[in-house]
């Protein structure tokens, strides 16, 4: 029943999440949360979530921005490390809630600014955006699509999005890896758990490429949006025991 369970949300998880930039762990963090406990959550999350975006990274390669990627990689060295330490250190419950709440407002503001909402984002700013959210990653082990927006803002939509973010999860969630164990938090009997999400992660990625080819630039940034409130939404629902 375990396995059954994580392969179907695996592979849902991953095709929707193809067509809206991102977002597979809002549905493969309560898959673990019924078998795991949520200490141990964050590095068996990561493990499928490299396998996945590995797999992404193999199949949109051509269409990698790697000047951003650049710019990127140190910032998230930097953040993952840290992340890791105070979360071997510190759990903060409270920190998803703030994160829904920004998704919330961030994908909001975006959609009730008119028919330009979009923003201009220079290059370097993928440096401190990568501190900030491989940080907070290591932390709850998945922020939602933190960054969407951002990607959107600096101009790459569909697959280049799809490319350049999943080089960019797949860097950070390296890292993180190596930082956990560093520090002790990398439980190898969880890891099973997270080998078994990237391996169902295929037919997702796979179905949701095929399905991205047919929608438009304005449809996919409209797709984005939405996602982005409803994750905000689902995560201030799945924290509410924080806020009563």
């Amino acid at each position: 029943m375990i396995i059954i369970t994580l392969i179907v949300a695996s592979s849902i998880g991953w095709f929707f999440s193809t067509l809206a930039g991102g977002g597979s762990p809002l549905i493969l963090l309560p898959a673990l949360g019924l078998f795991l406990d949520a200490t141990v959550i964050p590095p068996v999350l990561t493990t499928g979530m490299l396998l996945g975006n590995g797999q992404r990274m193999g199949m949109y390669w051509q269409d990698i921005d790697w000047e951003c990627t650049r710019w990127y990689l140190p910032g998230a060295i930097i953040g993952s490390v840290v992340g890791a330490f105070i979360y071997s250190r510190i759990q903060l419950q409270w920190l998803p809630l703030v994160i829904g709440v920004f998704l919330l407002l961030s994908a909001l503001n975006q959609l009730f600014q008119g028919k330009n909402p979009f923003f201009k984002i220079r290059i370097w700013y993928f440096f401190p955006a990568a501190i900030i959210y491989a940080l907070l990653s290591a932390l709850i082990g998945s922020t939602g699509p933190m960054l969407n927006l951002f990607y959107i803002n600096y101009g790459l939509v569909k697959e280049p999005m799809i490319a350049t973010k999943s080089a960019h999860m797949v860097i950070v969630h390296i890292f993180k890896l190596i930082a956990y164990g560093a520090f002790g938090v990398l439980h190898l009997p969880y890891l099973g758990y997270g080998l078994l999400l990237g391996l169902a992660a295929w037919p997702g990625n796979y179905l949701g490429q095929k399905v991205l080819e047919k929608i438009s630039q304005e449809r996919f940034k409209q797709f984005v949006m939405l996602f982005v409130a409803l994750s905000g939404l689902l995560i201030i629902w799945r924290e509410r025991g924080v806020i009563l």
